[in-house]
């Protein structure tokens, strides 16, 4: 009797073990990835009045200094139907992507002024759960479905940012329900909080879309985003972003937006855009892109009261498949004076200015 119970316990702890090497076997590993960027820029106005560096984009707002971008690290974990991802990101570039979340704290003479809070770090954090192959619902924070350029270097083939990413949204923290429609065609709609803002009790809350088409070698998505702040102004962007390869060596992107903002008892107005991206790759280890890009804010709204246009001339650079430099030439103009030059002391006298930039990008 005592050997019988002896062998069943072996053996009940034999499917113990084989069990839980399986299990241990069997259990998904998340997938990291990352990067870090570095810059030098310089304006060739070289305004001496500190401040005017005659940039008016995001990420890039200095003057003859090298400078850290973004020290990034994204970790996606996946299991059955279920996916985690944190996306944390340190540095200037990571602060201004996330410029609602700080805080007022005391600076070095008692006057009060404001800093990042740890929540900044967080460039995204979402769950997603599909119930089907159809169907993904996610909640957290992710960065917006609007534009053509996205908050990581890598990820663009210009560095510098243009007109319309820079004035539009940057993320989204709320609900979204993404639908497969068709093998050409899929959807999006969700609720957020007000844009940017990744905490904030307020009772109004965003409306977020998207319709999205792939036919061939051609892809386009119809974006918008609306809803009253807390200012109550209703705003509504619709955008339209599309994407087509001509041939292996040869791609044309566009991005095309318009926001329009209507205050509490006052007429609407709106600001728009409208860049075209040329991308040539004669070979694997060099790039061309031509980004020419018009914005429009006549009336204000993102704070110009005029017309500016941009053309960006960006070489790609991969010594290896982890490394990315790019020499980069800026050209900006507006219909008014808004640039400064060397001489100048508190009023531009300049509608147009030149810009040199180096970026080095490290990427795995």
């Amino acid at each position: 009797m005592l050997k019988k119970v002896s062998l069943t316990a072996i053996a009940l702890c034999s499917l113990y073990v084989g069990f839980s090497q399986d299990s241990t076997a069997e259990k998904p590993k998340p997938i990291i990835s990352g990067s870090i960027d570095a810059y030098y820029r310089f304006n060739f106005q070289n305004a001496k009045d500190e401040g005017h560096t005659n940039n008016y984009t995001s990420f890039t707002n200095s003057q003859n200094s090298f400078e850290l971008g973004m020290a990034s690290v994204k970790i996606d974990y996946t299991v059955g139907k279920i996916t985690g991802v944190l996306d944390l990101g340190f540095g200037k570039r990571a602060e201004e992507f996330s410029y609602t979340d700080v805080k007022t704290v005391l600076d070095g003479n008692g006057d009060p002024t404001t800093a990042p809070t740890l929540l900044a770090a967080v460039k995204q954090g979402y769950v997603s759960y599909s119930p089907s192959d159809k169907v993904k619902l996610t909640m957290g924070k992710w960065a917006t479905h609007i534009g053509y350029e996205l908050l990581d270097p890598q990820l663009n083939r210009n560095y510098s940012m243009s007109y319309m990413f820079s004035y539009g949204p940057f993320s989204h923290t709320g609900l979204k329900a993404d639908f497969v429609l068709s093998s050409h065609f899929g959807a999006m709609v969700g609720i957020a909080n007000p844009t940017d803002y990744a905490s904030f009790s307020f009772a109004k809350k965003f409306g977020i879309a998207q319709i999205s088409t792939t036919f061939d070698k051609i892809s386009a998505y119809l974006n918008w985003v609306g809803g009253k702040d807390m200012g109550d102004n209703v705003t509504h962007q619709f955008g339209l972003t599309a994407v087509g390869k001509v041939s292996d060596k040869f791609s044309i992107g566009y991005d095309g937006t318009v926001k329009m903002v209507k205050p509490s008892g006052g007429s609407s107005d709106s600001w728009w855009g409208s860049a075209l991206y040329l991308n040539f790759d004669p070979s694997s280890v060099f790039g061309l892109t031509v980004r020419g890009e018009y914005f429009d804010d006549k009336k204000g709204v993102a704070g110009f009261g005029t017309s500016l246009f941009d053309a960006t001339l960006s070489l790609d650079i991969k010594p290896t498949e982890y490394l990315t430099i790019i020499p980069e030439f800026r050209l900006d103009s507006s219909k008014d004076p808004l640039f400064y030059k060397n001489s100048d002391i508190g009023i531009p006298s300049e509608k147009s200015t030149g810009t040199f930039l180096l970026a080095a990008i490290v990427h795995f």
